[in-house]
């Protein structure tokens, strides 16, 4: 595995990991939500992904046309509209967590396109 690809993984692994834990913490109406690191360690872990993902896909000159890399950036549109819902205040509790829990559900699909290169599973 080549250190882009380790770094991408791991930044995979870290933001599942905070995603899932804000989730909860969102669901038991936390404060640690309200910390600084909460609110500043996803985005700077998601750069990292992204940045990653972007070097990967130039190393491996992929396409965003190919199709299961078109399939991932659709879903990752879709899931960061989910976890925006899910995570900002200001709606239903209900409406949060089911949209956390799409959002996951989504994270899952990108995760499983990204290990089979295939859209259609």
């Amino acid at each position: 595995m080549t250190a882009v690809k380790t770094v991408h993984v791991l930044a995979v692994a870290v933001s599942f990991a905070l995603f899932s834990l804000r989730g909860v913490w969102m669901m038991l109406d936390s404060e640690l939500l309200n910390r600084r690191w909460v609110r500043v360690l996803p985005h700077v872990n998601d750069t990292v992904l992204l940045a990653a993902g972007v070097w990967l896909a130039l190393e491996l000159r992929l396409s965003p046309a190919t199709p299961w890399l078109a399939a991932k950036l659709i879903a990752l549109v879709v899931y960061i509209g989910l976890g925006t819902i899910a995570l900002r205040p200001g709606r239903t509790k209900r409406l949060r967590v089911g949209a956390w829990i799409a959002a996951l559900l989504v994270f899952g699909y990108i995760a499983a396109v990204a290990v089979t290169r295939s859209a259609s599973l």
